[in-house]
């Protein structure tokens, strides 16, 4: 006999089994995942930091997780134009973005429109390693300190400053170098760290601030000489180099950071994975002596750690572009 109390448990019992299935789902997601390849989209062009780091990661996380992860360049407009392809990408997990406070945190200080809100658009993955910058001029400037580099500027003798584009930390720190100083050197942004170099070490621009894993052969090869590097601490890499704030800069401090977004709508159990494999990357000895013999610092945090920070970095960085009158190009 089909008692009501029956029917009623049998829907009950049913409904119970839809609702687990469905809270199921990201955690199931998260253990199937990957299944095809990861690519890992990079607003710069190749060569430069940002391309250094998520190549060196990306080749460690295809071991770990038996998917090609592959790195796609789409430099440009200080990274947003790749900002733009990943917040619009389907939020299954298989294209996240490496990116720095250039992209999501000095952009939307600078630009009044952007197609993608930093903190609206993405999941908060994982902040992988920060930097300091290095100021370097072409061997044929007759500066080997800072004090003699604001001295040559002072007097004329040097006219701009090159970065890998506008709205970079690299930018950043030459126009606040500029401001701290008291000097006006012109800005001449390059589509990447690459590009600004090369025009350094030809003497077609006389001054650039570059990220140390870049700079660092060059400045080991004598095709460019290092005046100061930009951290409070002096960088391990290039130990007999003085930081601009020892130099006569007191307290001048811009660091690069680079960190991992997923499209907002992507699940959280996937982000947590990518996190911890990433974690698990920055902790093998390959990556790790890579990273710290180029003079990065491994952060590593989590995607709640690295959304908290992402929340801080916005009006830290906007106060830094108001206070030297930054302008977009």
């Amino acid at each position: 006999m089909d008692h009501p109390i029956s029917r009623c448990l049998h829907r009950a019992l049913t409904g119970m089994a839809l609702a687990a299935g469905i809270l199921a789902v990201p955690a199931y997601a998260s253990d199937a995942y990957p299944s095809k390849p990861i690519r890992i989209v990079v607003g710069f062009a190749p060569g430069g930091g940002a391309d250094i780091v998520a190549r060196q990661i990306g080749t460690q996380l295809s071991k770990q997780m038996g998917q090609s992860v592959v790195v796609e360049n789409r430099p440009g407009a200080t990274g947003t134009l790749a900002a733009t392809n990943v917040a619009q990408a389907a939020g299954d997990g298989y294209s996240m973005m490496l990116a720095s406070q250039s992209t999501m945190v000095i952009a939307p200080s600078m630009y009044g429109k952007l197609q993608y809100d930093p903190i609206r658009d993405f999941l908060p993955v994982t902040q992988l390693v920060s930097m300091p910058l290095v100021m370097v001029v072409t061997p044929s400037v007759p500066a080997t300190t800072l004090r003699e580099v604001m001295d040559l500027a002072r007097a004329g003798k040097l006219a701009n400053f090159a970065s890998s584009g506008a709205g970079g930390p690299q930018h950043i720190a030459g126009e606040l170098f500029n401001k701290m100083a008291g000097i006006r050197l012109t800005h001449v942004p390059y589509k990447g760290e690459s590009a600004a170099l090369t025009d350094v070490m030809a003497g077609n621009v006389q001054v650039a601030f570059a990220n140390v894993p870049v700079a660092a052969p060059f400045i080991r090869s004598g095709k460019l000489r290092a005046i100061a590097v930009s951290s409070l601490a002096r960088a391990q890499t290039l130990p007999q180099v003085p930081t601009v704030s020892e130099s006569g800069l007191r307290d001048f401090e811009v660091l690069t950071w680079y960190g991992l977004f997923l499209p907002a709508s992507a699940p959280k159990p996937i982000a947590r994975r990518i996190s911890d494999e990433v974690s698990a990357a920055l902790n093998t000895p390959d990556v790790r002596g890579k990273f710290q013999e180029q003079g990065l610092t491994i952060v590593g945090t989590n995607p709640d750690q690295f959304g908290q920070f992402m929340t801080a970095e916005v009006p830290r960085w906007a106060a830094i572009v108001k206070s030297a009158n930054i302008q977009p190009e």
